[in-house]
């Protein structure tokens, strides 16, 4: 991991362990998770947003003053409001994203809860999904939440990534696998 990344990820685990044990003493965590998931799907949203919050040319003050519109105006908790406003002080609003992550990860934790980001060549239906999550949870013991997307590149199967454990079951890999054996032998 390159520097600047390891320094980002510290400040944003600083922050995102004093939100959610102020969040816990409070009994506050659900806010802090739709807070948590306001602030993702904004950042998603608005690329302005985004550049805004990682632009060295705009000045603190600047950065606070529309933080603190963009926190009144999504209705987010004082918890998160007065945290985004102490980040835009200090200008370490560029972690915000990293912020999110943890906090989100921390609060499924919390709730006993897993994320599993899983790619399929095609839609998964709500069958598949059901059976897929609970084979996941029966593997690992918590809740498994899933995040799909869709690669039609694989041409079959999926690839799941559930915390540090990468399962590859995709057509694509096969034919790789294969390819690669091939390579060896002749």
């Amino acid at each position: 991991m390159s520097e600047p990344a390891s320094i980002s990820l510290g400040i944003a685990s600083r922050y995102a362990q004093a939100m959610f044990e102020l969040a816990k003493d409070e009994n506050a965590v659900a806010s802090l998770e739709a807070d948590a998931n306001a602030i993702e799907a904004a950042l998603k949203a608005s690329p302005e947003l985004s550049e805004m919050i990682a632009s060295p040319i705009v000045g603190r003050d600047e950065q606070a003053a529309a933080i603190a519109a963009i926190a009144a105006k999504m209705g987010l908790s004082a918890l998160s409001a007065n945290t985004l406003a102490l980040m835009a002080s200090k200008r370490r609003l560029f972690v915000v994203p990293q912020l999110v992550a943890n906090l989100k990860m921390r609060i499924a934790d919390e709730k006993g809860e897993m994320t599993a980001d899983v790619v399929a060549a095609s839609a998964l239906s709500a069958a598949q999904s059901k059976k897929l999550a609970a084979t996941l949870k029966a593997s690992v013991g918590k809740d498994v939440k899933l995040n799909t997307s869709v690669d039609e590149s694989l041409i079959g199967g999926l690839i799941v990534k559930l915390g540090s454990v990468m399962i590859d079951t995709s057509v694509k890999s096969k034919l790789a696998a294969l390819q690669n054996a091939m390579k060896e032998v002749g």
